[in-house]
């Protein structure tokens, strides 16, 4: 009775990362929140600007989400999950994509006529 507590917990603990590498990620995703907070609520910028600026800090905000929570690297291991992701990204880009360059053209269609 035991040993099946100890197999239990005899896993592989390389995918999960350390509490250093949570807080890490943890206070980046805090600062990366609050700098787009601090430009929406006191405009400092221009519209556009400001536009940019929260687009940047939310594709960086996804990095660090993959890679401190998600565990995400260039590791052999890990080679699988990143191309998976690379190709659903991929997919739901194009769906996206074409379904906004659809809805404009018919849009475009409809006021030309």
């Amino acid at each position: 009775m035991a040993n099946a507590h100890d197999t239990h917990h005899a896993h592989d603990d390389h995918g999960h990362g350390s509490v250093k590498s949570y807080m890490i990620g943890f206070v980046l995703s805090i600062i990366l929140t609050a700098i787009p907070f601090a430009l929406a609520m006191s405009p400092m910028l221009s519209k556009s600007m400001t536009v940019l600026v929260i687009v940047a800090m939310a594709v960086i905000q996804v990095v660090v989400h993959l890679v401190f929570f998600l565990h995400m690297d260039r590791s052999k291991e890990q080679r699988s999950n990143v191309s998976t992701f690379l190709f659903t990204t991929l997919v739901i880009a194009l769906l996206v994509g074409l379904s906004l360059w659809i809805i404009f053209s018919i849009h475009f269609e409809m006021l030309a006529k």
